[in-house]
């Protein structure tokens, strides 16, 4: 997409200090990181959000996934990580690029979800 910030990213039009690059995947760290290690991860090829996503990519989400692990110790997180993908409005999703957080540190994260008490 044109006006995609991580499509101009992958393509090289915004500057980002990469981690990982390969021919379907981009990591690069977050701009406003969340957390001591904060990577985002995009499969090259738009798709706006796992609502798009269908069986014809499995394979790029299976590698951003698979690189998680490796990712994340590479950058510091060797004690644990979380990897999140926000999904549409009330997932959180601000940038309809589909990409996946990596969040670690040396320190245990916080809650994801503070609990919800259902009247």
């Amino acid at each position: 997409m044109e006006n995609c910030i991580f499509c101009k990213i992958v393509r090289g039009e915004i500057p980002s200090r990469k981690v990982y690059e390969d021919d379907d995947v981009l990591a690069f760290h977050d701009i406003q990181p969340q957390a001591p290690v904060h990577v985002l991860v995009v499969p090259k090829v738009h798709i706006a959000s796992l609502y798009e996503a269908d069986m014809s990519h499995q394979a790029v989400l299976g590698k951003m996934l698979a690189l998680s692990g490796r990712l994340a110790s590479e950058q510091g997180a060797s004690d644990g990580f979380r990897t999140i993908i926000n999904t549409g409005r009330v997932g959180g999703q601000e940038v309809y690029h589909l990409h996946m957080h990596v969040f670690g540190g040396p320190e245990p994260l916080g809650r994801m979800l503070s609990k919800r008490v259902t009247p």
